[in-house]
């Protein structure tokens, strides 16, 4: 299970105790803030696109969405999700726990601008019903994150 390979991954930095997991499913923005009674904005969705054949991790505010023309001008072309079937092939977790954290060596991680409004944001842990509450400076840390980039609207 990729919550297994989350732990590990965060038992380096001795912080593997922090991921919360429920009986209820988290697997959307939505049915995680439930979970962890926090507004729904709080929550780091993390979301899988390919790009000139390498896999993508853009990790957005839960209460932003990819705006086309934002991403086309980012990355020179159009945003195409990884489809259901590829993603833990591709990515290492599957849809519903899909994270920065413990992904496969080839898979790039960017954080969206819209998390940086937030002391802390939750991001999954590899299963759909499992979160760790970071700071941003956190998260930027543990993600292997390559750069900022600003891919959304209707945040702010």
């Amino acid at each position: 299970m990729s919550v297994e390979k989350v732990k590990a991954y965060f038992k380096k930095y001795n912080i593997e105790n922090r991921i919360q997991e429920f009986e209820q499913s988290s697997a959307t923005v939505e049915l995680a803030a439930k979970a962890i009674n926090c507004e729904p904005k709080r929550i780091a969705k993390t979301l899988s696109f390919m790009v000139n054949n390498i896999p993508i991790l853009i990790v957005t505010s839960g209460d932003a969405r990819i705006d086309n023309s934002k991403y086309k001008s980012q990355f020179k072309t159009r945003a195409k999700m990884i489809k259901p079937d590829k993603v833990e092939d591709l990515i290492g977790h599957n849809i519903g726990g899909v994270c920065p954290f413990a992904v496969n060596d080839n898979v790039l991680v960017y954080l969206d601008e819209s998390l940086k409004r937030f002391k802390t944001v939750f991001p999954a842990c590899g299963s759909s019903n499992s979160v760790i509450e970071l700071t941003i400076d956190e998260l930027q840390k543990y993600s292997n994150f390559k750069s900022w980039i600003d891919v959304c609207k209707n945040w702010n």
